[in-house]
């Protein structure tokens, strides 16, 4: 948002300082009063073309009709050549931005709406008029160079958008492996509850209640992760281990220590309960949020990772105390200074999952990453029960 109204903000300046240069010229040739028509028109255009952003379609062809009632006006009338070098410049942004940002169709239609007008400018000019040869120079070079501009842009855009899909791609289909892991996990442990029911039935009947309520746990579980595996394959809009608990979680924050500079580690020690693809997405997330923080921070002296488990979820920060490099800069902006993706691809996983990333300055100083994960605390007890079954079976197995 801000880098758009500095962009309208010195479009603004520069039709001014056009409009400025176009009065002057023509007052010293043909006279102030000849000026006011084509300074009207161009004011309007200009107009149009800074608030392009509400209706650029609209605006787009509105611009060409008003420009085009300029240019035979000033033939029927004997006026100055038009479009003025004010109305040019608004033409050339409104052109841009529609090849740029419109579907195909329309945004041809605007581009050959543009090429006409600068065939009618030419065509309208008198070869006698002052000016009027560079005027039409300028009409083609603004309305080609808009078209070329927008081209370029839209090119940028599409490979951008495509690099973003790709990275949205890999990560769900990075997620689904994982969730894949961990319905075979579930099936498995199943089959060992099954197993050891089968044991508990003839040595301790009275336990039987208890390895088929483990079975369901699981077997809930297994229901739950496969759903997921479908919603993450199923929306086209959207290799890590299936598990990193705290001991890996320490030895990567261990990695990211610098001499004079620790990284700081605070964990709940509630993580018992959480699925796989929880704990993998918290060590992921902690991965880049400290990357970022070693390539666009080195000199943060107080770096801090903290993970925890509250009313909403699991939670994850990883703040520090440096200014990043672009200062302010979203994380998008920072992905692509270092050409890479690394947070798009993070939230896409995370919202994946249902929760929340949020990335940012913070308001003393430096930057803040906050992870948000949804967590069902409920699944303890069946993960507990399959834990107690699954040792029975270890225990037992030999008397079946």
């Amino acid at each position: 948002m801000n880098i758009r109204i500095a962009s309208t903000a010195s479009l603004a300046v520069a039709l001014l300082a056009a409009l400025g240069i176009e009065a002057i010229a023509i007052a010293a040739s043909w006279g102030v009063r000849y000026w006011l028509v084509g300074g009207a028109a161009a004011v309007v255009v200009g107009g149009l073309a800074l608030a392009r952003h509400r209706h650029l379609s609209r605006a787009a062809v509105a611009g060409l009709v008003v420009a085009g009632v300029t240019v035979a006006a000033a033939r029927a009338f004997h006026l100055p050549t038009e479009p003025g070098p004010a109305m040019a410049l608004a033409l050339a942004v409104l052109i841009g931005s529609s090849v740029r940002t419109l579907p195909v169709a329309p945004a041809g239609a605007v581009a050959a709406g543009g090429l006409a007008l600068a065939a009618g400018a030419f065509l309208a000019a008198r070869p006698h008029s002052s000016g009027a040869s560079a005027a039409v120079v300028l009409n083609v070079a603004a309305c080609l160079g808009g078209i070329a501009v927008g081209l370029a842009l839209r090119l940028l855009d599409e490979r951008s958008a495509a690099a973003t899909e790709r990275v949205r791609r890999d990560e769900r289909l990075e997620l689904a492996r994982e969730l894949h892991d961990v319905v075979a996990h579930h099936i498995t442990g199943m089959l060992i509850q099954a197993q050891a029911t089968h044991v508990l039935a003839r040595r301790d009947p009275g336990r039987v209640g208890e390895s088929l309520s483990g079975i369901e746990a699981s077997a809930a579980e297994a229901l739950r992760a496969m759903r997921r595996v479908v919603g993450v394959l199923r929306d086209s809009d959207k290799g890590a281990a299936t598990s990193a608990g705290p001991e890996r979680l320490a030895e990567l924050v261990e990695r990211f220590d610098r001499p004079g500079s620790p990284v700081v580690l605070r964990t709940s020690g509630d993580d018992a309960a959480w699925p796989p693809e929880v704990h993998s997405t918290v060590y992921r997330v902690v991965r880049e949020a400290l990357t970022n923080v070693a390539r666009h921070a080195p000199h943060a002296g107080d770096v801090r990772v903290v993970v925890g488990e509250g009313p909403a979820g699991v939670t994850v920060e990883v703040t520090d105390d440096a200014a990043h490099d672009p200062p302010h800069g979203g994380p998008a902006a920072r992905d692509a200074a270092r050409g890479g993706y690394g947070l798009l691809g993070m939230r896409e996983r995370v919202e994946t999952l249902g929760g929340t990333l949020h990335a940012g300055p913070r308001a003393e100083a430096g930057w803040s990453v906050r992870v948000t994960l949804p967590v069902d605390i409920g699944r303890s007890r069946g993960a507990t029960a399959a834990a107690e079954d699954a040792g029975a079976v270890d225990r037992l197995g030999g008397g079946r």
